[in-house]
């Protein structure tokens, strides 16, 4: 397949472009105005919709994936307008291309298990769940997931929506919980640093996943999903952040104290996020990567800079 990704520059995007490409697929690489990624790819600022255009009418797509977008939760508070303009008015530029350029192209649109905000202890969010987010990055997304299913039912366009719960893996910015851990237990580990690790919030439970399992859920979407229709990527089961840092201390060798550092504690903070796979599961999609081996990938790429 001609498969567009928008955002190819990011942590998920690299991954998902080495990955099509070993499938065997032709992919153009859409990457922001200000990416220092090199190489044949298309500067695209996905808030413009001229730019959009051109881009598609550059790559002619057979199928596209938007990953371009604001991916920090604990950040999209402090401007939500820059959220919205880039996670929900560029997904609209994206639908509009298509619809003009490739209306027969196969669309998958990514948002996130944050769409779902608060869930009861316990409980597994499925896709017939309503959308309740808590911030602006949750409700940015599932706006842009309203306009893709808008877009389907009016238009026809082939839009499948992929709803993708923590994912972890090598080239993840030290904003995200697990690199920071990885990059503060490696600096503990080389004598740069005092042996205390900052925290936020150690109980939150989470539904992680290693990244390649991630990239390969999203080209069964792309060639299997159904139009129309939201899928979970997850695994199912929930962990506590206290559990991964345990893990990864006694991975690395690494003793150390830990402290509440109040400003990692995120405003809105949702207490228990857990998918169900079922459904994706139905199209063939399974876990091959342990959360351990991302633990692993994670600690290895920061020990490697510190």
């Amino acid at each position: 397949m001609r498969i567009l990704v928008t955002g190819a520059d990011g942590f998920v995007g690299r991954h998902l472009c080495d990955y099509l490409r070993k499938q065997g697929d032709q992919v153009t690489e859409a990457v922001g105005p200000n990416s220092n990624l090199s190489g044949e790819s298309l500067r695209v600022n996905v808030a413009d919709a001229k730019g959009v255009l051109a881009a598609f009418r550059a790559a002619r797509p057979e199928a596209v994936v938007d990953l371009a977008g604001f991916s920090s939760v604990a950040k999209s508070s402090a401007d939500p307008a820059s959220v919205f303009q880039v996670n929900t008015q560029g997904t609209l530029n994206i639908l509009g291309a298509a619809k003009e350029i490739a209306p027969k192209a196969r669309i998958l649109l990514v948002g996130s298990g944050e769409m779902y905000g608060v869930l009861p202890v316990e409980m597994a969010a499925t896709e017939d769940m309503p959308l309740l987010p808590l911030g602006p990055y949750g409700l940015s997304k599932a706006a842009a997931e309203l306009a893709g299913l808008q877009f389907h039912r009016a238009h026809g366009l082939q839009v499948v929506m992929a709803r993708p719960f923590s994912h972890l893996g090598r080239g993840q910015h030290s904003d995200f919980v697990v690199p920071s851990l990885a990059k503060q237990i490696q600096a503990i580990r080389h004598r740069v640093a005092e042996p205390v690790i900052k925290v936020g919030n150690l109980q939150a439970v989470r539904d992680f996943h290693h990244v390649d399992d991630t990239v390969a859920a999203y080209r069964v979407l792309l060639t299997r999903g159904q139009a129309g229709t939201a899928y979970n990527v997850c695994s199912g089961k929930g962990r506590t952040i206290r559990s991964l840092l345990d893990e990864m201390l006694t991975l690395s060798g690494v003793d150390a104290r830990v402290a509440v550092d109040p400003s990692r504690l995120r405003p809105n903070e949702i207490n228990w996020l857990v998918g169900n796979p079922r459904r994706i599961s139905e199209l063939g999609w399974r876990e091959e990567s342990s959360v351990t081996q991302a633990l692993k990938d994670v600690l290895d790429e920061q020990n490697a800079t510190a």
